[in-house]
């Protein structure tokens, strides 16, 4: 046996083996499991509330139109930026704060995060969270992967980050271009049980165009089913689910 030739068997051993613990966490997408078995993760909290929160914002052309039917109902949600966009808007994210809305972390850019290594990944949530915390003034809590897709370099970033990684327990596929507000509507309430954590998008940004407008149409229904059933809805920091704050201020581990 030459020299090499254990250098690569050992290779072709270890390689695998360390892209099955990187994608490990990816189970959890799975819905039905991570709402059973990781409510943490899903955004379980306390029965008479349901946390409603938006992703791939802020966006100058829609998300106004969500803080000002927020703004007439009295609710108050947790809004998942992309640094990409908040860079461009930073003076929305502002008044999205100021209005009393949640802001957490969507990641700088919506790229999935089983293509990237453990020094991509902690660069990426660094830099958003840190863009966040200038605009606002407060360090983000939250944060939510592209595509709800978790990885183990990840949760180690997060750990590092002073970042609670928080999913969700319905959606409504808003993101799609055949959705309708009344899609939307079931999509939501089908799996929605008190305690539940609800995606919805207030940016078209990586979802098909003019969706937004769907997204708006459906949730005066969503919210008057949340009424209807006896649910507070709010941001998901009066949601009962645990907060860990971060541990260091904006450019520090």
């Amino acid at each position: 046996m030459t020299p090499a030739r254990p250098a690569l068997l050992a290779s072709a051993t270890v390689l695998p083996a360390l892209a099955a613990l990187h994608a490990a966490p990816v189970i959890s997408t799975f819905g039905p499991l991570r709402n059973t078995a990781m409510p943490r993760l899903a955004g379980q909290g306390r029965p008479d509330h349901i946390a409603l929160t938006f992703d791939d914002g802020p966006d100058h052309l829609s998300t106004p139109h969500f803080l000002s039917f927020l703004e007439t109902r009295g609710v108050r949600a947790t809004f998942f930026l992309l640094g990409s966009m908040l860079v461009r808007s930073p003076g929305l994210a502002k008044e999205m704060a100021a209005a009393g809305h949640e802001i957490a972390v969507h990641g700088w850019h919506h790229r999935p995060l089983l293509v990237r290594g453990p020094r991509a990944t902690y660069d990426d949530l660094a830099r958003a969270r840190d863009a966040v915390a200038d605009v606002t003034g407060r360090a983000p809590a939250l944060f939510r992967p592209p595509y709800g897709v978790m990885t183990t370099a990840a949760h180690l970033a997060c750990r590092r980050l002073g970042l609670t990684p928080v999913l969700w327990t319905a959606w409504g596929e808003d993101w799609r271009k055949r959705a309708t507000p009344r899609s939307v509507q079931d999509t939501v309430l089908r799996d929605l049980r008190g305690g539940g954590t609800v995606l919805l998008h207030d940016s078209d940004c990586t979802s098909a165009t003019g969706s937004w407008r769907t997204t708006l149409r459906a949730l005066p229904g969503i919210l008057d089913a949340c009424q209807a059933r006896g649910w507070q809805v709010g941001p998901l920091r009066e949601h009962g689910v645990p907060d860990r704050r971060p541990v260091a201020g904006p450019g520090g581990e």
